[in-house]
């Protein structure tokens, strides 16, 4: 994809859309990036508005559309099921684009936001910031697959994601990071979930095994009565062991991997954006991986969906291809 570079000497417009916990985030790694200039940040909530104004020198807007053709790069950091329809419309307004994931809640819109950006020549890239930790790593240097991979992310109730179930909301974080770790595509696909506070699946356990014999066990909780998250990655010579609240990893395997050093990846996710938009550059995530992730996540939801009637009759399942 042949990007439009952008001035090199132009301050960059920016907007947050969103006001909730990572919006604000976001908005605070704008305001210390050189060359950046916050606009302003979009919420329908009067409370966040009024958050915004409390704490932020920038604007509160309550309509994110008054901001479409006025800023160079934007985050979109709304409810899950808005993503799609925001980012179109900033990339038609010709706005590079950071969207917090899931890039979409459907496959076909994340094909039209990617096909959207490639054809206006703009960036378009997605918050699986825990990327940017792995590539300091190591871990993905090497070229052969695991055998098997188990991650857990489990957390305690905050009420947040709750518009898709957790496997949207947290379990696609490290589908991400499996599709990087496993080549090739999903053989089969079985997954046990429950609800807990609602009618979306708040607990998750997904077993996938790829084409070449990889097995992986998901995880995900964001209902349970303390944190965890590890991840334990299984090969001929080895394992691999990282416990990502003690930072701690254990390395049986020959290969060389560098300290756990988690640091600030959505600072290093937001700045690689804008560095990006400004140099007309790919990204570290691009969006056809996102997609990837997307449609495993939605390929776990309908293997729940029998037993947990996890996705509602109107929500849009995972489109097959032949």
């Amino acid at each position: 994809m042949n990007l439009q570079p952008l001035t090199s000497q132009r301050v960059l417009r920016a907007a947050v859309i969103g006001a909730g916990v990572f919006g604000r985030h976001h908005a605070a790694k704008y305001l210390r990036l050189p060359g950046v200039k916050l606009s302003a940040i979009a919420d329908s909530s009067p409370d966040a508005r009024h958050y915004v104004e409390s704490h932020f020198p920038v604007p509160a807007v309550a309509d994110w559309r008054e901001l479409l053709g006025n800023v160079d790069i934007v985050s979109i950091c709304s409810p899950a099921s808005t993503h799609a329809a925001i980012v179109r419309a900033f990339l038609n307004a010709g706005a590079h684009v950071l969207v917090e994931k899931p890039i979409a809640t459907d496959l076909d819109e994340a094909e039209e936001l990617i096909a959207l950006a490639a054809k206006r020549n703009l960036v378009l890239t997605v918050g699986h910031q825990e990327r940017f930790v792995f590539a300091k790593s190591g871990l993905l240097d090497y070229d052969d697959a695991p055998f098997f991979v188990e991650c857990v992310r489990e957390g305690t109730w905050t009420g947040r994601g709750t518009d898709v179930s957790v496997v949207l909301d947290l379990m696609i974080h490290d589908l991400d990071l499996v599709h990087q770790l496993v080549p090739g595509a999903l053989a089969q696909v079985r997954a046990d979930g429950r609800s807990v506070y609602g009618e979306l699946a708040d607990s998750v356990t997904a077993n996938l095994t790829f084409a070449n014999g990889t097995k992986v066990e998901l995880i995900a909780n964001r209902a349970a009565a303390a944190r965890r998250r590890s991840m334990r990655v299984v090969y001929p010579d080895g394992e691999i062991e990282i416990d990502f609240l003690t930072r701690t990893v254990t390395n049986t395997t020959d290969r060389k991997l560098q300290n756990l050093e988690l640091g600030d990846p959505l600072w290093e996710s937001v700045a690689a954006f804008a560095t990006a938009a400004r140099a007309g550059a790919t990204t570290l995530v691009r969006p056809e991986e996102a997609r990837q992730a997307l449609e495993t996540a939605l390929q776990i939801e309908e293997a729940l969906a029998p037993a947990s009637e996890i996705l509602s009759r109107d929500k849009p399942r995972l489109r097959r291809t032949a």
